[in-house]
């Protein structure tokens, strides 16, 4: 049976946005904050707790790391590992094969919809 790990396992919105607003360059975390709010086009806003909660979980599962300022500031940086790199192209893969399988099927109206939760 094949072990399940970080790296083909479906990924949370947190932390997928998260390794893709690394995979550009290394981030402090209130960069990173607002990378994954301009990335999710504000769909994925995340605070101070969250963002840091899943950047230990991320890194006690190797997909990121920490590293030091190379300006000499007090921040703290990450960037993807290798392990990080293989996760985010893997979930890429499946988003582009769930895109390619809905053109395919004349699913185009399903791309077009926007879901949202009426919470009224």
């Amino acid at each position: 049976m094949k072990q399940k790990t970080p790296a083909n396992d479906l990924l949370t919105p947190a932390v997928f946005y998260i390794l893709l607003a690394l995979s550009a360059q290394e981030r402090h975390g209130y960069d990173i904050m607002k990378q994954v709010k301009t990335d999710s086009a504000g769909a994925v806003a995340m605070g101070p707790g969250t963002l840091y909660g899943s950047l230990k979980r991320m890194m006690n599962d190797e997909l990121v790391e920490e590293v030091a300022s190379k300006t000499g500031e007090r921040r703290i940086y990450y960037r993807l590992t290798i392990k990080g790199k293989k996760a985010l192209g893997g979930e890429l893969r499946r988003f582009a094969g769930a895109v390619k399988f809905a053109k395919e099927k004349g699913l185009k109206q399903l791309l077009a919809l926007r879901w949202t939760l009426d919470t009224s």
